[in-house]
């Protein structure tokens, strides 16, 4: 089904949450053996590998959090490994060191008790630095302008509407906006717009109170269902899982990617824009 279209921005926030809901079951409690670096681009806010190794040498993970698409794993020495995906990377886990090492993988962690976290990224745009619990949101500026998250900390729907109405954008750019609502990006904008039966270029101000209710539930209940189908992945097939294996949210999608098929609502046929460098995908009809 659908798998034309390629990652724009991926992965988005239901992905990473897999990601970190993986790690959390596979390396929390485990001991840091020893690391290899093998590219320095992905470890490039330090100023060499013996900076980024140090810190991890010998600590324990102690648990896994997600700020946005960030991964946050806790070591117990109050330092933190961040881990951004970028558009490419994944975190993929070897049982032994033995398991063939896929091509650009540009860092592997390996535990004491056996196994590897490796960090596979062909585009490089990803990134892993050590650095303080309190010092993350100094080196991320943008964790520090981060908006709500809509799996981890609801928000009421006085405050979104809100929050709607002061913007006065179009309902798409708002939903991408990274200060407005962490982590939706080009798929789940779309998937959210069409839930809730509103069109993108429809101004936030514009919605009456049924409509930003009917958008705020959209969005919490496309991304769980992103979440339970373990994510999207595209004709790149850039987004595994731990084990490797994709996700089956792209065999759900409503409209992403289903330009010229028709509408799983109204039946007319599903359309796409150009708008900038992105596509969008909708329904003229039953979009309001």
């Amino acid at each position: 089904m659908c798998h034309q279209a390629k990652g724009e921005g991926m992965p988005e926030l239901p992905e990473v949450e897999i990601v970190r809901q993986d790690l959390e079951r596979e390396v929390v409690g485990k001991k840091i053996k020893s690391v290899e670096v093998h590219g320095l681009r992905s470890i490039r806010r330090h100023k060499s590998k013996k900076q980024f190794i140090d810190p991890l040498d010998g600590r324990k993970i102690t648990a896994v959090r997600r700020r946005g698409k960030y991964l946050l794993l806790s070591l117990d020495s109050d330092g933190v490994l961040v881990i951004h995906l970028g558009m490419s990377g994944q975190l993929l886990r070897a049982k032994t060191t033995r398991t063939p090492v896929p091509k650009h993988t540009h860092v592997l962690i390996t535990f004491t008790q056996g196994g590897q976290l490796r960090f596979v990224d062909p585009r490089t745009f990803g990134e892993m630095f050590v650095t303080e619990t309190a010092d993350v949101d100094k080196e991320v500026s943008e964790l520090r302008h981060l908006g709500f998250d809509p799996l981890d900390e609801p928000i009421s729907w006085g405050q979104f509407g809100h929050s709607l109405a002061q913007h006065k954008t179009k309902l798409k750019t708002l939903l991408m906006d990274q200060k407005f609502v962490a982590g939706i990006g080009n798929i789940y904008s779309d998937e959210i717009l069409f839930a809730a039966g509103l069109r993108w270029d429809r101004l936030s101000d514009t919605l009456s109170s049924q409509e930003v209710r009917r958008l705020y539930r959209s969005m919490v209940e496309v991304l769980i269902e992103a979440v339970k189908y373990r994510g999207s992945t595209l004709a790149d097939e850039q987004f595994v899982d731990l084990d490797g294996r994709p996700g089956e949210f792209q065999d759900h999608h409503k409209v992403y990617a289903r330009e010229g098929q028709s509408c799983r609502r109204c039946r007319r046929v599903l359309v796409r824009k150009r708008v900038g460098t992105r596509s969008t995908y909708f329904c003229d009809a039953c979009q309001v």
